[in-house]
């Protein structure tokens, strides 16, 4: 009887190999990971106490439906200074050629008292900088 379950057992997991399992199908692949230039930012509040948190928006346009927000490069630079960079992502669908805006947010929970500077990175060598006095 056990022998008649091991093999039992081994036909399902030789069923499951066999089995195609292509879930990629009709999903678009990332072909390329690049800078995106942040046209605007939005912080709701300049002051704020430390050890709360605030959503920083960050504003980029894209030129096509195949570009999206990827992720961002958050450097810390002396103690209070950060310098903030926007990547996108580019798929290989077929997608429309149209200009569109996509928000972003970072949380900021500041741990010591200061005057935060935030630079974020604006296409070449510009920065939009914006400051936080945390209290």
């Amino acid at each position: 009887m056990k022998k008649y379950i091991n093999i039992g057992f081994s036909a399902i997991v030789l069923g499951l190999f066999l089995t195609s399992c292509n879930d990629d199908e009709g999903y678009e692949t990332i072909q390329s990971i690049a800078k995106v230039k942040i046209d605007s930012v939005k912080i709701i509040n300049d002051t704020m106490d430390v050890f709360t948190v605030q959503s920083i928006k960050t504003y980029s346009n894209y030129s096509s439906q195949c570009q999206g927000f990827y992720g961002y490069d958050y450097i810390y630079g002396d103690n209070l200074t950060r310098t903030v960079t926007s990547y996108k992502y580019l798929t290989d669908g077929n997608c429309a050629q149209n200009n569109h805006v996509v928000a972003s947010q970072i949380n900021f929970s500041p741990q010591q008292i200061g005057t935060y500077t935030f630079k974020f990175w604006n296409g070449d060598n510009n920065w939009i900088t914006k400051t936080i006095v945390v209290e």
